[in-house]
């Protein structure tokens, strides 16, 4: 399944393009996770990789996984000091008057027994901050980069619904929902002292293009 799916490979780090609908952790449906595919990953080490970060389930894109348990502690701490630099990509319900722009909404967990959890704005919650750009804008949606310099949960998600007041097309917590989410995690790089940075870049995934962005 992920032979073709590999971005990136050393001796300490792999990069995959998650597919859409493949969780990261075994979820309570008790659905395919990546969890199960791990084996399929290892590349003549006996050691099964580890996911240093988490992409939701309907998000695809750059994941990048450690393959001992020294890489996975580095790379864990270079997220947590935002020495990463991530880039994603998603089609909003509607287009942001600007060009460029960045977010700076504090984000905080709410829950409900009607609705479960999900994440806020609110002043008092966890700084959260992410830059963006419109890449392209087709029929009363545009196509942005994001560019978030923290990584609380559903960040991108709750920016794109709460702080430019359009959520990201099939968001089914943020948005109207749909058949796919529209959020894509296009690149990746972590730098590493004394050794190359890992660089990757997931292609813009097929379901992007069946709503016509990204043709050109």
């Amino acid at each position: 399944m992920f032979k073709d799916r590999v971005l990136f490979i050393d001796g300490e780090a792999i990069v995959i393009d998650k597919p859409a609908g493949l969780p990261v952790d075994r979820p309570r449906d008790r659905a395919t996770s990546l969890e199960d595919l791990l084996g399929e990953l290892t590349f003549g080490f006996k050691r099964l990789p580890l996911p240093v970060h988490r992409l939701d389930r309907d998000t695809s894109g750059c994941l990048l996984l450690a393959r001992n348990p020294k890489a996975h502690k580095r790379f864990g701490q270079a997220f947590e000091a935002g020495a990463v630099t991530k880039r994603y990509v998603a089609i909003l319900e509607g287009e942001p008057e600007a060009d460029t722009g960045e977010i700076d909404l504090p984000l905080i967990k709410v829950s409900s027994a009607e609705e479960g959890w999900r994440m806020t704005g609110d002043p008092g919650g966890k700084p959260a901050r992410t830059r963006w750009k419109v890449i392209e804008r087709v029929k009363g949606r545009a196509m942005l980069a994001f560019y978030p310099e923290t990584g609380r949960t559903h960040q991108l998600r709750v920016h794109a619904a709460e702080g430019l007041g359009l959520p990201i097309v099939g968001d089914p917590v943020y948005g109207k929902g749909g058949p796919a989410v529209m959020l894509h995690a296009a690149g990746l790089i972590l730098p590493r002292e004394g050794k190359p940075d890992v660089t990757a870049e997931a292609p813009l995934p097929v379901r992007f293009h069946n709503v016509g962005f990204g043709r050109g």
